[in-house]
């Protein structure tokens, strides 16, 4: 793992005037848009209306879900972890698995981040690895404070996330690498790094449509995620105001959904649609059957798949019989296999640790609802990119009843391990970023010692709009410089043709000879 630490030794003081030195002061980005939700709009006139019938006409009271049977007993021997997180001690399981109580107890913010850290934090953590040295309470808040300063992410998390961390030594733990910046640990930008590095509002012929396939679009009713990822490829948009980002903000207004599905059916070569964000966990279940129902009635949409990171961060809202996000799921799974169309969840799974019984659970439930769950990691420095970690968490993603034929691999937990992706280049992560020689190893040694059914597709979701390639499909790759170069044949449009592009290792991970 890189840091500064590394990099000055283990004089390097903490404290707060010695972190403020630790990386150059972050200039304030203004995206293209500056008008931000904190929330789901569900108030404005030109907001989309909390019940929808059938016909989309607006309804004074929500229809009835489906009711699905679903074990409420919970089980002695199942391990409630999150009794070790200091401020649950006391949580019963009924409220823990609770969407509600989930919600209600999610850390959101800047004020309540510090208060659940100075609760939970030991008065002191491992300073290094090893645990020889060690940093106070105060020290590591610190860290973590001036990091969120620094970074282009608000801060969301859900108990269920937060819980799945260890707590006495959380400056080494791969869930907080993931969610909460430390400010010691950040490294200054490869000077091609963008908040926009995939040009997706280039490539937006409306506003929250990216249309960069032929035959496939983005679409992005909300910016808003249960849980904010730090490396978030989306963060010129995704989540509140940063101190150094202006989001271009995506509310789930009637106007901007209606511009989306009038470019989607007046656009006859689009068959596969992604529902994304922001995360689609986060729409109501009105909203979420109102979009499946508008794709599945389109003669010209054959797929959709909703991208969702909930299973990861809140697997409980699936088993919670009060909720009917879940229900609206499974209704529009049918209701489009009778259409003879095909509905996925697409879910994100990092760690192994993200992995518990209560995700286990959630999955069994959907695997016996018959709902198709893809898993699409992100490689990342110091979480998942040694070969043990991410062979465990293929394995986990796809252990046990597997009926490859049948039901399309699904299995016990994720169903298939879909993507590994490179982390894209955008800002404020280059400590999280790897060398494109990491990927190529990583599948080198891992393809054959898991079955194939099972291999994730290696890929680099190229700079500049380019999709997403094979990570060994370079057309060129030199460790010393670090640049890696690419064509996108398919992708055509924009002055795409013929285009190479080019991907950039992290500069820390030279040779030192080539960075002077």
């Amino acid at each position: 793992m890189f840091s500064l630490l590394a990099r000055h030794g283990p004089s390097v003081h903490l404290r707060a005037p010695a972190l403020a030195r630790t990386v150059a002061a972050v200039p304030h980005r203004q995206a293209q848009v500056a008008d931000v939700g904190k929330s789901l709009d569900t108030t404005s006139t030109n907001s989309i209306p909390l019940f929808f019938n059938s016909k989309g006409a607006t309804q004074s009271t929500a229809p009835t879900p489906t009711v699905r049977p679903v074990a409420t007993a919970f089980p002695q021997d199942r391990d409630e972890f999150w009794r070790e997180v200091p401020v649950w001690e006391n949580v019963s399981a009924q409220d823990f698995l609770s969407y509600r109580w989930s919600i209600a107890n999610t850390v959101q913010g800047t004020a309540k981040l510090f208060k659940f850290l100075q609760a939970v934090v030991p008065e002191e953590v491992p300073l290094d690895e090893l645990g020889t040295q060690m940093q106070s309470r105060d020290e590591f808040i610190a860290d973590v404070m001036e990091g969120v300063a620094a970074a282009t992410m608000a801060i969301r998390m859900t108990p269920y996330i937060l819980s799945r961390v260890n707590w006495k030594n959380p400056r080494h733990d791969p869930i907080i690498r993931q969610f909460l910046p430390l400010k010691s640990v950040l490294i200054p930008d490869h000077p091609m790094l963008t908040l926009d590095s995939l040009h997706e509002e280039a490539d937006s012929p409306v506003k929250g449509l990216v249309h960069r396939y032929d035959d496939k679009a983005l679409f992005l009713p909300t910016s808003v995620c249960p849980t904010y990822c730090m490396f978030c490829t989306r963060s010129y948009a995704v989540g509140a105001d940063t101190d150094t980002v202006t989001k271009a903000s995506l509310k789930p207004t009637r106007r901007r959904w209606e511009e989306a599905f009038a470019y989607i059916e007046n656009t006859p070569a689009l068959q596969d649609i992604v529902v994304s964000g922001g995360d689609s966990y986060y729409l109501q279940p009105d909203q979420l059957r109102m979009i499946g129902d508008r794709l599945i009635s389109m003669p010209n949409i054959k797929r959709f798949r909703f991208a969702s990171k909930g299973l990861a961060v809140a697997p409980s809202r699936v088993l919670d019989e009060s909720d009917g996000w879940v229900n609206a799921l499974v209704d529009i799974s049918n209701k489009a296999k009778k259409a003879g169309k095909a509905v996925a969840w697409h879910t994100h799974f990092n760690h192994p640790n993200e992995i518990s019984w209560i995700s286990k659970d959630a999955s069994q439930k959907l695997f016996e609802e018959g709902v198709m769950v893809r898993n699409q990691t992100v490689l990342l420095r110091g979480v998942n990119d040694d070969v043990d970690t991410m062979s465990k968490l293929i394995r986990d993603l796809a252990d046990n009843k597997v009926f490859p034929w049948q039901v399309m691999c699904q299995t016990l937990l994720t169903q298939a391990q879909y993507y590994v992706y490179q982390c894209d280049m955008v800002e404020r992560v280059e400590h999280l970023r790897t060398p494109l020689q990491t990927i190529l190893d990583l599948e080198a040694r891992i393809r054959g010692s898991i079955a194939g059914f099972m291999m994730p597709q290696f890929v680099v979701d190229l700079p500049g709009g380019g999709g997403k390639r094979l990570a060994c499909s370079y057309e060129s790759y030199d460790p010393k410089t670090g640049l890696s170069t690419y064509m996108a044949p398919a992708v055509t449009g924009r002055d795409k043709e013929n285009k190479v592009y080019e991907y950039y290792d992290p500069v820390d991970t030279l040779p030192k000879d080539t960075t002077a």
